[in-house]
């Protein structure tokens, strides 16, 4: 039970970094408290967003700009397409504006040589005909985004993870980082069992100021609501019809995706303020108000879908850092220790580089995006500054 590296946690950040670490030639261990993937991780769900537009934020749109080829390798070498790229419709419900989450995007894509198409209120309602007609009057649409089936990219790079030579511990929870010779040498899980390392990584996602109480007033753990539903008709649904959305997002949070493939439902979910949450002691429940919030959001934007019925719903726990930037360094004062969470609800886009970034943190190598990571110390005033998430902070 010796290691060069353990890792804990299994979600995105834990596996890409174990994955990169060990083609860097690191004895790697993960371990989590499983079943894998962990049903309550963030990462585990039926599909993420994969979207470059960060309002006029370049660094961001650039990591995603790397990152869209990996997703597409992924795709050719597992065999099977866990990303799908149907685009992205951004929609505004008043002209876009300087200042705006949307106007200052579209400028950075055309700024960056992407080709963003413009919509107008009927544009809308020509290419998406699910959509209420002029509820929307102004956005755009761009090709290079979709989505990815985020619990299957998860079981698929654990698989790959294992057979590549990570020995990954499901039913390990981690309660305590054990120090020695002044440095953190190892771990010890809940059933007693003791994990020795020349250096661990925590990236136990919203768990992670349990395990580190020090980080607790900088990270904060947030839910927000998730809805599956059965549409009577699918074919407008579909994705040649409905890409993947967002809503005004900035102003109300709604963002959706086209008819899943395998589920046959239409997935939507607000990216906002959301409920404060104990991960450990709180139960991740759905109430009537978000219910009837959402129907609301549909009676004014997707009518046909305002009496579909909900199938499942879930309450998706961030890891939001209060500045809602990641969380990726070593610890300045325990050596030995790195850390790689606060992916404040949009860290999942990143996966085929997060490993780089956090093996590049474990061994210290300079790395241009990693500074913005960094340990840093964030007042209770600290505002969010991703600027899909403006509305209500």
């Amino acid at each position: 039970m010796t290691y060069d590296t353990i890792v804990v946690g299994a979600g995105i950040f834990g596996i890409t970094a174990a994955l990169e670490l060990r083609a860097r030639g690191h004895r790697v261990a993960v371990l989590d408290p499983g079943p894998l993937p962990h049903p309550l991780a963030a990462s585990t769900d039926i599909s993420k967003v994969i979207r470059m537009e960060y309002g006029p934020d370049e660094q961001y749109m650039a990591m995603v700009e790397q990152s869209l080829p990996g997703w597409q390798r992924w795709n050719e070498e597992f065999g099977d397409t866990i990303y799908h790229e149907t685009g992205v419709a951004m929609l505004t419900r008043a002209p876009m504006a300087p200042g705006g989450f949307e106007y200052e995007s579209y400028q950075l894509l055309l700024k960056r040589g992407h080709r963003p198409q413009r919509l107008d209120a009927g544009a809308i309602a020509q290419r998406f005909p699910a959509w209420k007609p002029g509820a929307y009057v102004d956005g755009f649409f761009h090709a290079r985004a979709g989505y990815a089936e985020s619990g299957r990219v998860v079981a698929a790079l654990i698989d790959r993870a294992r057979a590549e030579g990570v020995d990954v511990h499901s039913g390990q929870e981690v309660v305590e980082l054990l120090t020695a010779g002044g440095r953190v040498s190892g771990v010890r899980s809940r059933a007693g069992q003791v994990f020795h390392a020349g250096h661990i990584v925590v990236a136990a996602g919203t768990w992670t100021p349990l395990l580190l109480p020090e980080l607790a007033p900088m990270m904060r753990s947030v839910g927000q609501p998730v809805f599956h539903l059965k549409p009577a008709d699918p074919v407008p649904f579909s994705p040649a019809h409905f890409p993947v959305f967002t809503a005004d997002i900035a102003n109300t949070g709604w963002y959706g995706f086209p008819l899943h493939p395998r589920e046959g439902v239409v997935k939507l979910a607000n990216h906002g303020v959301g409920q404060l949450l104990h991960p450990g002691k709180d139960e991740r429940i759905v109430t009537g108000a978000d219910a009837r919030n959402l129907r609301a959001f549909l009676a004014g934007a997707l009518p046909t879908l305002a009496g579909a019925p909900i199938v499942h719903t879930r309450r998706c726990l961030y890891c939001d850092t209060l500045d809602e930037h990641l969380w990726i360094d070593r610890h300045p004062q325990r050596q030995g220790l790195t850390v790689a969470a606060g992916g404040s609800g949009h860290g999942f886009k990143f996966a085929p580089i997060l490993g780089q970034l956090i093996a590049d943190a474990v061994e210290g190598r300079p790395n241009a995006w990693l500074p913005r990571f960094r340990w840093r110390h964030l007042t209770p005033n600290t505002a969010g500054q991703e600027a899909a998430r403006h509305h209500g902070q």
